[in-house]
């Protein structure tokens, strides 16, 4: 990323999660399981095997992991739960990479693009909530990959707004004192010390990633930058 002065972000019309659909929301959600498909299918298998944004996580494993609300039922999901002593982090862990291993990557690939109209979303997550994890997880791929595939804004647009003070405690997001701006969006997040960055990547942010080297300016300078937010 350029690490000159941020440019004056581009002005959003996007509506908000309130005031979309479920049906908008639901054609969304189709739309990146499809186009993450597309993705998958043009891996090679050493970026498989590659690292993700996702801690401990292979690229493998998070598209396992994708797959799994598709592949469970409620009964075996509450099962799974059981084995790893209610610990959601170990069962999803422990199924990722099982489940990594019991798939080539063409069905992992498969199994996203066949599922794409598929109502899964996380346990006791709002409207958005399998958006979030399917545009999240695609990001901890492709970024961690330098993949140049961008999100759509209108989807940036929906998550980004639908962040809480509750979402981000769940996953770790500690931005005190800091200022989120998006340089390609008409969006900010918080007060403090302006953190610069693309729309998608501090997405990332708020979902508690930490992102590589360059892909954050802060301050005007260009520097700044928390260590807690990079790699």
């Amino acid at each position: 990323m350029n690490q000159s002065t941020p440019r004056p972000p581009a002005r959003s019309t996007s509506s908000s999660p309130a005031t979309v659909s479920r049906a908008a929301i639901a054609a969304a959600v189709a739309a990146e399981r499809r186009e993450l498909a597309d993705v998958l299918d043009g891996l090679t298998p050493d970026q498989w095997d590659s690292p993700s944004l996702c801690a401990g996580w292979s690229v493998r494993e998070v598209a396992a992991h994708m797959s799994l609300g598709f592949r469970t039922t409620v009964p075996g999901f509450a099962a799974e739960l059981l084995r790893a002593r209610g610990s959601l982090h170990r069962m999803t862990d422990r199924t990722a990479r099982r489940d990594a291993a019991a798939f080539t990557a063409r069905e992992l690939a498969a199994l996203l693009r066949e599922n794409a109209g598929h109502p899964w979303k996380p346990p006791a997550a709002g409207p958005t909530g399998a958006l979030a994890h399917d545009v999240v997880h695609g990001l901890d791929i492709t970024v961690a990959l330098g993949h140049p595939r961008r999100v759509p804004e209108d989807r940036l647009r929906l998550l980004l707004d639908a962040v809480t003070p509750r979402s981000l405690r769940f996953f770790g997001a500690d931005l005190t004192g800091l200022q989120l701006r998006a340089q390609d969006l008409d969006w900010t997040h918080g007060e403090g010390t302006p953190v610069y960055g693309e729309a998608q990547d501090l997405l990332l942010v708020l979902f508690g990633r930490r992102l590589p080297p360059g892909r954050l300016n802060g301050g005007p300078e260009g520097h700044r930058v928390p260590p807690t937010l990079v790699a």
